[in-house]
């Protein structure tokens, strides 16, 4: 029997979503859901699926869906999937508040619901495969920068971009977060569009964090710094060059270069969800991973309001946020 699902949201990014539904055997896309009438119109011509303007009126009709409408909207339209058990695929970030974040997470656990927060990175083929790998990192360092776009900035960059490797650092370093410090402006929005943030763990490991939506060129790179290797990972092309040291009398350096086929991080990342439903088993990345990775970022925001207040900047970036 086929998993019946839904997206809410026919976008650029949901367009994405029912491609990828109809690429996965054993699933049926039944549905797609948005306000705006020359959307539904465009994804009934090139799907050939049911449209609706009320994502209501699909909850009987779906066995699990994928929300990718605007951040403000997460809290409502996951909360009724949710409270009528229906599992549930939400584009990062989790919510608009840590308040809304927690709730939606609170719902999930209540029902037993597969909840997944679309953090596409935790699928990039090359994290995928350097994970086993990382042993301890004690510094890692990220650049996430892109020429500017009108979509995403219904947010800042620090939960439009940096929440991404937000998300892999703490999956990775599984260590609280000790200290932040972090810096950021403004520059064609009225939301922060370029941001750094230096965070200090428990353990020891520091992470520094730049992201920024206003770039001439586009750059999506972590570098992981260990006792015994350094890592450096190209997300955009999926290359991993490797340098691991060998200890001794005459220590010396390997460095290679791992060939990995490329992937389509979203198909993985779907057909991860369609699985976890099917199996009624625990998702690559939870709610409580989307919550982790939201309350970074509102701390990172938090830190960038205060230095922004210091050096007289006469906005309270609060207010888009």
């Amino acid at each position: 029997m086929k998993l019946r699902v839904g997206v809410i949201g026919a976008g650029y990014l949901g367009t994405f979503h029912c491609e990828k539904y109809k690429q996965i055997e054993g699933t049926e896309l039944v549905a797609i859901v948005d306000v705006d009438e020359e959307k539904r119109k465009r994804a009934y011509d090139r799907f050939k699926v049911n449209t609706y303007s009320d994502y209501k009126e699909i909850a009987g009709i779906v066995d699990a869906v994928s929300v990718v409408v605007p951040t403000v909207n997460h809290y409502e339209v996951a909360g009724f999937f949710l409270r009528h058990r229906i599992p549930v695929l939400l584009e990062k970030p989790i919510a608009d508040t840590v308040s809304h974040a927690k709730k939606l997470v609170e719902i999930a656990k209540r029902h037993n619901l597969v909840f997944q927060i679309g953090h596409l990175e935790r699928f990039n083929s090359a994290i995928r495969t350097i994970r086993g790998m990382i042993d301890k990192p004690v510094f890692i360092e990220v650049h996430r920068l892109s020429p500017f776009s009108v979509r995403g900035t219904d947010v800042d960059v620090v939960r439009d971009l940096m929440i991404h490797d937000l998300d892999i650092i703490l999956s990775l370093i599984q260590s609280d977060i000790t200290s932040i410090d972090a810096v950021g402006v403004p520059v064609l929005t009225d939301k922060i569009d370029i941001a750094n943030a230096r965070l200090k763990f428990k353990n020891g490991c520091v992470a520094n964090v730049t992201a920024s939506r206003v770039s001439t060129e586009r750059m999506r790179k972590i570098r992981l710094f260990q006792s015994n290797a350094y890592f450096s990972i190209d997300y955009g092309t999926s290359k991993v060059n490797i340098v691991k040291i060998h200890p001794g009398p005459k220590p010396e350096l390997e460095a290679n270069q791992l060939e990995i086929s490329k992937e389509d991080s979203l198909f993985e990342e779907i057909k991860s969800f369609v699985e976890a439903v099917k199996t009624n088993t625990e998702p690559v990345v939870k709610g409580e991973d989307g919550l982790l990775a939201l309350e970074s970022a509102f701390k990172i925001l938090s830190k960038i309001d205060k230095n922004l207040k210091v050096i007289g900047y006469e906005k309270n970036i609060n207010s888009s946020w």
